[in-house]
């Protein structure tokens, strides 16, 4: 049986007091302590940023991966081993716009693991710039006559990319990130959660007060299955002005993995394949 003290390391935190990086890290430890999920079978990727820091106080495998990269990364350690548990986190900035492109054709390969993104609508690290989230108009050190770029909407892209479960989850709400957390890790599939939190240093918009005051979770009357229902559920935030921000599971699907249709991953992990040495030397005398 896991614990939260397995999961935990003895390296204290060094976020900014009251950061919600906090109120993630304790509900993914306990996510995967409620699972059971041995900690010598789990990888959390991260990526740079103030997110970065993560695998650093949760007693798994890890990886720092480049600026935006820590979902190739993950995808690259779950195909070579497809009988771990992977995780990839990463900020706004770091997903959303260095990671762009990798974000928008997970969605395509489906490969089975989860990416949690830290979104703060603010580069946190490099002392406050403007991501690809902040609102329009919103004041910066980066755009201090107000942000002139539309936000990006991650859960948006998400679902018309083809992921099959995306979801959004505020991280002043640690029970219910820990259960979304849950059913991420526990899906089959390239499972995505948007984590809404505070920027308590730089952001000074989206702080805890302005976020519980318009973020609400979807009940039973949303259907996870409709595409288009939770098309519309993605874009209510901006439609709404920003007075309604829905939270839960948006979108949800059973679709066969990269891994099981990958021929040469059906039968064993790739690490488990017996290496074959070839002679090369002829193939090579065409070239030389």
């Amino acid at each position: 049986m896991t614990t939260m003290q397995d999961v935990t390391t003895r390296e204290r935190p060094q976020w900014c007091p009251g950061c919600g990086n906090f109120g993630i890290n304790m509900a993914l430890k306990a996510a995967l302590s409620e699972l059971g999920i041995p900690r010598e079978k789990t990888v959390i990727a991260t990526g740079i940023g103030c997110s970065g820091k993560s695998n650093h106080y949760i007693n798994t495998y890890g990886y720092e991966a480049l600026h935006g990269r820590s979902v190739p990364v993950a995808s690259g350690i779950r195909l070579a081993n497809h009988e771990l548990t992977v995780i990839a986190e990463g900020g706004d900035g770091d997903g959303y716009g260095i990671g762009s492109a990798h974000f928008l054709h997970s969605f395509r390969r489906n490969i089975n693991m989860t990416y949690i993104v830290h979104d703060n609508s603010i580069y946190g690290l490099t002392t406050g710039q403007a991501s690809p989230t902040s609102q329009k108009g919103m004041k910066t050190k980066s755009t201090p006559h107000g942000n002139l770029e539309m936000p990006f909407n991650p859960l948006a892209v998400a679902i018309s990319a083809g992921g099959t479960f995306v979801s959004r989850v505020f991280t002043g709400d640690i029970a219910h990130t820990k259960e979304i957390f849950k059913q991420a890790i526990s899906h089959k599939g390239f499972a995505f959660v948007d984590v809404l939190q505070p920027c308590v240093t730089f952001n000074k918009l989206n702080t805890f007060a302005w976020w519980q005051e318009r973020v609400y979770k979807l009940d039973a009357t949303h259907n996870p299955s409709d595409k288009k229902a939770a098309l519309e559920k993605a874009f209510e935030e901006m439609s709404s002005g920003y007075s309604k921000i829905p939270t839960g599971v948006f979108y949800k699907e059973e679709r066969p993995t990269y891994e099981e249709e990958a021929p040469q991953l059906r039968e064993k992990p790739l690490v488990s394949h017996e290496v074959k040495t070839q002679e090369i030397e002829k193939a090579l005398e065409e070239f030389m």
